[in-house]
């Protein structure tokens, strides 16, 4: 795979990947990303992706090289001006940029591979210039190997970490980041379960499969069991508990108006079998007020 890469750190290789394509949300996922970097002690790497349909239209016949050459130094004017909004956010941090001609999504799934966490914007400008359009964002969470963060609008400053927990192993470990986000940044942990009747199945008795909705103290205990033994490895954290009857989608997007960051599994509980990322983070990828972390299990 042709690149064009620049390096000043070896350590950046590993650390927090960013997808760069100009517009004003990368860059806003560039200043998130490097404060992240900053507090992991971890490298950044800008990336830029290509896709090769640019360079083809009609029935196969080539574009001129002026519009490619002048996309490629677009690209590469992207790149340098997303370095120097990381530098401007943290200076110490090593910092690698790599315009790669690749397609955007295979580019950040590979990358995520080897990645602390990939970290994009809401949505980018698509087109020719751009590479990250809100289905690239969809792709990338619902595939990638390492937990991805899409920045939305910045959250509320000192706002607490706020983080869906159903009793899944996607939750379960969204709970650890969780807990391990909100130590880094010395602020509360709100730790939601919230439940309908619509995740439960009633049937008649004689199929012999009668399931129904249980009570608010038995959720509440649900929540308690999950969290134990994390507030014994981060008792710096404080630990506030929500339990509520209504769609989990419906609880998280209110929180995301209070919090920092909303952490959430790829997929929940409820969702159909096979789904790569259920209804819960597809919603708050689209409408959260706030930075939204995906961990898959």
């Amino acid at each position: 795979m042709p690149v064009v890469s620049t390096m000043e750190d070896e350590r950046a290789v590993g650390g927090i990947v960013v997808g760069v394509d100009g517009s004003a949300r990368a860059l806003e996922a560039v200043r998130w990303a490097a404060r992240e970097a900053a507090s992991r002690h971890a490298g950044l790497h800008l990336v830029s992706g290509f896709d090769p349909a640019i360079a083809w239209y009609g029935e196969g016949g080539p574009v001129p090289p002026v519009p490619v050459d002048s996309v490629e130094q677009a690209a590469k004017a992207d790149l340098v001006r997303a370095a120097a909004v990381a530098r401007e956010v943290a200076p110490r941090v090593p910092l690698r940029t790599e315009r790669a001609r690749h397609q955007p999504v295979p580019l950040l799934l590979d990358e995520s591979r080897r990645a602390l966490m990939v970290v994009l914007g809401a949505s980018g400008r698509g087109g020719y210039r751009g590479m990250l359009t809100g289905s690239t964002a969809v792709s990338v969470v619902a595939h990638a190997a390492c937990p991805v963060v899409v920045v939305r609008p910045p959250g509320t400053p000192g706002g607490p970490v706020v983080v869906g927990v159903d009793g899944s192993p996607a939750s379960a470990r969204a709970l650890e980041v969780a807990f391990d986000a909100a130590s880094r940044r010395g602020v509360p942990l709100v730790a939601v379960h919230s439940w309908s009747d619509a995740d439960y199945v009633t049937l008649p008795v004689q199929y012999g499969l009668v399931e129904t909705a249980p009570t608010r103290e038995e959720q509440a205990r649900v929540l308690a069991e999950c969290l134990a033994g994390w507030q014994e490895k981060y008792p710096d954290v404080r630990v506030d508990r929500v339990v509520l009857k209504d769609r989990p989608r419906h609880c998280l997007l209110e929180w995301s108006g209070k919090a920092q960051l909303v952490v959430v599994g790829s997929h929940g509980r409820g969702g159909f079998q096979g789904m790569l990322l259920g209804s819960t983070s597809q919603a708050l990828l689209h409408h959260a007020r706030c930075p939204v972390l995906v961990v898959r299990p």
